[in-house]
């Protein structure tokens, strides 16, 4: 029988990159990260808007950049979009809630298949924002309430913050 330490360490260096450089022990997680954050041109605007604090953990840590606008089918720019009676909309009108659930479920595929243990995802944003959006109105009121993507990462068990939460997380 095989003894409890044993079989912890074998589940934890499964899911964990496991490093132990002079005898320190050094646990790599797999973060899911809004691609806009790592300065990646994928916002609607057609910039990026790179956060240092999330770029810099890539120095002890393994980023998944993804953008789920564009895994959506959504190009780079785009019209603004904002969340209005549980369904998406372009400034203009025009309806895009179904891509937004397409990038949402190409995301989530992403996390599964490369064991994502966590997510950061840009605050504010139809489709990552964890704990704040936009109102649905184009008049820059926000509100409470989670993107779709986040919402659909969180329904399914991973866990997300917004890069304003990094400090008083990681």
């Amino acid at each position: 029988m095989r003894s409890n330490a044993v079989f912890l360490l074998r589940r934890i260096t499964r899911n964990y990159n496991i490093k132990n450089i002079f005898g320190k022990l050094e646990i790599s997680l797999k973060i899911l990260v809004s691609a806009c954050l790592l300065g990646i041109n994928s916002r609607y605007c057609g910039g990026g808007c790179l956060n240092e604090d999330v770029a810099s953990l890539a120095e002890n840590h393994f980023l998944i950049p993804v953008c789920p606008e564009q895994l959506g089918g959504l190009p780079t720019p785009r019209e603004p979009d904002e969340i209005r009676d549980g369904r998406v909309y372009e400034k203009s009108g025009k309806e895009n809630t179904e891509i937004f659930q397409k990038g949402a479920c190409e995301t989530l595929r992403i996390a599964r298949l490369l064991k994502a243990d966590m997510a950061i995802l840009k605050q504010n944003s139809p489709s990552c924002g964890s704990s704040i959006i936009y109102d649905g109105t184009f008049n820059g009121k926000k509100i409470p309430g989670s993107g779709i993507t986040a919402s659909l990462l969180i329904q399914n068990g991973i866990r997300v913050i917004s890069e304003e939460e990094i400090a008083g997380v990681m």
